[in-house]
Formats: structure tokens, C-alpha cells, sequence
């Protein structure tokens, strides 16, 4: 092997180790008695190893719940921001509408807009949206979860918007001609035609968006006011006491809060690479 190449692959292993070593710490003090770690410190080897604290995290924490509240969430606004986004990239790829470069640079600017900055309106804005009484309690669009998902979903589909347009531009415009001499309207092009060409794209972004929107925190603390409909990021508070706190139980509570990111991104592990790669290689 060429010195270049093994100076490379040792940065990268450095690199990994590096990224992995919190990670090796949580699940290593997860394990261990904090009475243990206290005396003995967390750089030291084990008298036991013990799955106790992962049992005690699902029931202090009230995780089945809060893990409920995330999905209720998450899935919806992924699912919607992939829709409306890949349609919109529809209509700036492949249709070939006026403006709709000024149409894509306005959808990707809105990625350079801090969400801090936009957390006060949007708490006075939500506070006048009148909704039915079946969606919030509190009669408008303030602590719901249709008014999390509306925020995530404007947010998101912007980056969404500018992966799938350049996605789509790669893909054949003769297929796109080939539907509309067989008579296919423009639905059923984006439909039947287009949108199954686009699956990497998609698994990649539903990847990104599923991680994102289900860690957010920020927006659930300001728009959300009853306890029992944060998401499960906000569990790991129940696991906080006012003088003392475990930190080996907390670190068992963050590795199951994290665990359904990761369930997600080794089911779509396989489109991810790909999907993100095809998407912003061309434009």
C-alpha cells in the first residue's frame, strides 16, 4: 500500500474512533452501577455489568408515551414534505415551467434561515390560528401537533426541493416524452412515472428528515405546553432529579431515545449513499 493511501486510511480510523468514543462511553457507563463509577471512576474496569437501568429508563421515564408523541410527529411530516417537494421538483425538472430556476433558488434559500430567529413569531403567530377543537385543546394552533408538523415541514422541503430537482434531472427526459405520447397527464407522469425512478432520493431524504424532525426539540419546548405531548427527546428530563442525577441512567435513556434513528437508517442504509450522491452530483 502507498504511504499516501495508509496515512489516509489511518486519518480515516482516527477519525472513526473519534466519532465512536462517546458513543462506546454511554453504552460502556449504561452498564455499570453508578455507585460503582463514583467510586471507581468511569475509566475503570467493571465489578459488574448490569441491563437494569434500561428497564428502569422504560418505566421512570414514560418512554412508550413520549415515543409515541415523536412518531405522531415525525411520520407525518416526513411523509408530507416528500410529497409536496418531490412535486414541486416535478414541476422545476421536468415540466420545464417559467421561472422555475427563481422557483428552486427561492425553496434553497430558505435553508439559510436560522430556526432560532423565526421561534418568537411563530409563538405569536400560532396563538391567532384558530384550529377545530379536536386538533388543539387550547382552540388554536399552539400546542398541537399539526402545528409541529406545519413548521417541520416548511423547513424541510426546501433542502428536499433542491435534492429531488437535481435528482430528477438526471433521469432520462425520454421516458417523461415517451408517457405524455401515451397519452399520461401530468399526475399521472409525476405518479406512475417519475416518482418510482426517484425511490434512492427518497429513502435518503426520509433518512435525513426522520432523524431531524424526531431529535428537534427546540420548536416541541416552544409550541408545545402540555408535558404529555412533548416529544422523547423531553423524557430524558423525567430522568433529572432537582439535587442529584444518575448519569449512567441518563446515558441509558439517550441510547434508547437514539435507538429508532438508528433502526431507521440501517433499514434505508442501502439507498442513502446513493440517493444523496445522484441527487446533488448534477443541476
Amino acid at each position: 500500500m502507498r504511504p499516501a493511501r495508509l496515512l489516509l486510511h489511518a486519518f480515516l480510523v482516527v477519525v472513526a474512533l473519534g466519532w465512536l468514543a462517546p458513543l462506546a462511553l454511554a453504552v460502556y457507563a449504561s452498564l455499570r452501577p453508578y455507585a460503582e463509577t463514583s467510586r471507581k471512576g468511569y475509566f475503570s474496569w467493571p465489578d459488574r455489568l448490569t441491563l437494569h437501568y434500561y428497564a428502569q429508563v422504560w418505566e421512570q421515564a414514560e418512554l412508550p408515551k413520549y415515543f409515541f408523541n415523536s412518531v405522531a410527529v415525525a411520520v407525518p411530516a416526513v411523509l408530507l414534505t416528500l410529497f409536496l417537494a418531490s412535486f414541486v421538483a416535478f414541476g422545476i425538472a421536468r415540466l420545464r415551467l417559467r421561472g422555475s430556476v427563481l422557483l428552486l433558488v427561492v425553496f434553497t434559500a430558505g435553508n439559510l434561515l436560522p430556526p432560532q430567529v423565526l421561534v418568537t413569531p411563530l409563538y405569536e403567530l400560532y396563538k391567532q390560528i384558530p384550529v377545530p377543537p379536536f386538533v388543539s385543546s387550547s382552540g388554536t394552533l399552539y400546542d398541537s401537533y399539526l402545528g409541529l408538523i406545519a413548521i417541520h415541514v416548511a423547513f424541510q422541503a426546501g433542502f428536499c426541493v433542491f435534492v429531488l430537482a437535481n435528482f430528477m434531472k438526471t433521469l432520462p427526459q425520454e421516458i417523461t416524452e415517451a408517457a405524455v405520447v401515451d397519452g399520461a397527464g401530468v399526475w399521472r407522469q409525476y405518479w406512475t412515472v417519475t416518482l418510482p425512478l426517484c425511490r434512492p432520493a427518497l429513502a435518503a431524504l426520509a433518512t435525513l428528515l426522520f432523524t431531524w424532525i424526531y431529535n428537534d426539540f427546540l420548536f416541541a419546548l416552544v409550541l408545545i405546553s402540555t408535558g404529555d405531548k412533548l416529544p422523547v427527546t423531553s423524557a430524558l428530563n423525567n430522568l433529572r432529579g432537582q439535587f442529584f442525577t444518575d448519569y449512567n441512567l441518563l446515558a441509558a435513556g439517550s441510547l434508547l431515545v437514539a435507538l429508532p434513528t438508528l433502526v431507521v437508517f440501517f433499514a434505508l442504509q442501502r439507498h442513502f449513499v446513493a440517493g444523496l450522491t445522484l441527487g446533488a452530483s448534477k443541476g
